[in-house]
């Protein structure tokens, strides 16, 4: 008996947003791949252990990823990790890879999966409620309206600047410690009034900016920018 790699979206912080199937494969699978990313060192499993009972029993897979844009390190360590996890899965245990908001955006999760599914194993992915949902939610604001449409973007990366060009609704992640350069972005095309943000929405030292004068110039790694402008 082969097992079933699970990768599982437990939402953006808050524990009662985990949802009931992601809890259910949780409790069933014997062990928990947890990843440990720049902030985000444990602590994914510390939110699923104040919605589900007795985690320390379970076997937990400490799997550490590198910060950084050098493909052939990102490439070598995903490799590894996928051995790891494969050798698991050929015991015949199932494993849940524990993702904070949703498996299929912006995941160290989604390389494991093709690697395990490029084997002919199991994968499958359990969704969770996406950080820029929740953060739409905390500023008491519609993502998109009519016909608006919505730009994800990786704010740390080259095109982030061309990309606000585009109408519409800008969700702006990823950005590290580019808080600075891009506020510097946002004023530039006109946007920086329309912007609010939060960190590390639904943990606890959430901290919501209904401007971004009041955050300062430090984000950390949980740091999301909503820019919207009003519609007519």
């Amino acid at each position: 008996m082969i097992g079933t790699l699970y990768g599982v979206g437990i939402g953006p912080g808050d524990p009662e947003l985990i949802t009931l199937k992601a809890a259910r494969i949780i409790r069933q699978c014997p062990i928990l791949a947890v990843p440990q990313t720049g902030d985000s060192r444990q602590v994914a499993l510390s939110i699923a252990s104040q919605a589900i009972a007795d985690l320390e029993q379970k076997e937990i897979l400490s799997l550490p990823f590198p910060m950084t844009k050098n493909q052939e390190e990102l490439d070598r360590n995903r490799d590894r990790i996928a051995g790891l996890i494969t050798a698991k899965l050929l015991g015949g245990h199932d494993v849940a890879f524990l993702t904070l908001g949703d498996p299929t955006v912006y995941s160290t999760y989604w390389y494991i999966h093709q690697r395990i599914l490029e084997q002919n194993l199991s994968a499958e992915i359990i969704p969770g409620v996406p950080s820029f949902c929740a953060v739409a939610a905390k500023l008491n604001t519609a993502l998109a309206e009519a016909d608006q449409p919505i730009h994800i973007l990786p704010a740390s990366y080259p095109d982030t600047e061309a990309a606000l060009s585009q109408t519409g609704t800008k969700v702006l992640m990823k950005m590290g410690k580019q808080l600075e350069s891009v506020k510097e972005m946002l004023k530039t095309k006109g946007l920086y009034h329309h912007a609010k943000m939060v960190q590390n929405c639904g943990l606890e030292q959430e901290l919501v900016c209904q401007n971004l004068d009041d955050a300062g110039n430090a984000a950390s790694y949980f740091s999301i920018i909503l820019v919207k402008e009003e519609t007519s």
